[in-house]
Order: structure tokens, then C-alpha cells, then sequence
């Protein structure tokens, strides 16, 4: 049997309830993909172009440092990857966190939340930081996260 993961980023708490929903329909671990230093709601305020997270999302290279030990993706065949969407793209935490271990070979399948936008966009940037995955067909989930989870991964 295969072993899944599920490794998610919350900055509102959303996210990690979706990802604690996917992680027991699935059977999967879990793993807080958590910032070293956590945001605050200024930091959080896309309406101000001085607050941390636009500076971040306005700089493609930038990437937050990841709280604790990192993820051991080792032992793992598929791996779910979930962050609310941020200016139409995955959080540069996300980034980080694929670029900390070796994705070769594993499946990964993204989701994330949003108030409106969608997925694609995160989906084909993340796509070109970690191009040795098995990248299947992420889905914006705002509900029905356990069903959709069950099938992405034939349960």
C-alpha cells in the first residue's frame, strides 16, 4: 500500500481544516508546512503594497523560511499539497517547500482555497519549480475536500 501525505500551508485556518478533512478520508499524515515567522493580519493586508505578503508574492524568487524540521518526503508515494491562493498563485511558502525535498517520482497532487480565484494558475508555476513529480490534476476545494481526495487517489 502506498503512503500518502498530506502537506498543507493555513494562514486563516482554512486550509488546515480542508487539509485535516483530506488527510483522514485518505488515510494520510499530516504536515504543517509553517512559517518561521507566522503572519500577522498586516501582514496578511493585500489592500497595502508595503505589507509582507505583497512584497513576497511580488518577488518570484523570494522564499519564507519554513518553521521547524522540514518534511522527510522520503517514505512517501503521493503527496497532497495545500495554501490558500495569493494573487492567483501558490504562496512562496509553497515554493520553499517543494524545493526542500525530492519530489522525483511521487505523485503530487495540489489543492488549495480561495474566495475566487482558481487553481491553474498555481498549477503551472508550481509545475516549473518541481518538474520531476508526477503532478496530477489539482482542484480548488472549498467543500466536498474528502470525496474529491478519496478519488484523486482511486479510493
Amino acid at each position: 500500500m502506498s503512503k500518502t501525505l498530506v502537506a498543507y500551508f493555513s494562514a486563516s485556518g482554512v486550509t488546515a481544516r480542508t487539509a485535516k478533512q483530506i488527510a483522514e478520508a485518505v488515510g494520510a499524515d499530516l504536515y504543517e508546512i509553517r512559517p518561521e515567522q507566522p503572519y500577522t493580519d498586516a501582514d496578511l493586508d493585500w489592500m497595502d503594497k508595503k505589507s509582507r505578503s505583497t512584497i513576497e508574492m511580488n518577488d518570484s524568487a523570494c522564499r519564507p523560511a519554513i518553521a521547524g524540521p522540514a518534511a522527510d518526503i522520503s517514505g512517501y508515494d503521493t503527496v497532497f499539497v495545500g495554501f490558500p491562493v495569493w494573487w492567483y498563485v501558490e504562496p512562496r511558502i509553497i515554493d520553499a517547500f517543494l524545493e526542500s525535498g525530492d519530489f522525483s517520482g511521487k505523485t503530487v497532487i495540489p489543492f488549495a482555497t480561495s474566495g475566487g480565484s482558481g487553481i491553474s494558475g498555481a498549477e503551472k508555476r508550481m509545475k516549473t519549480i518541481c518538474p520531476a513529480a508526477d503532478w496530477q490534476r489539482g482542484k480548488l476545494v472549498n467543500s466536498g475536500a474528502a470525496a474529491w481526495a478519496k478519488s484523486a487517489v482511486g479510493l
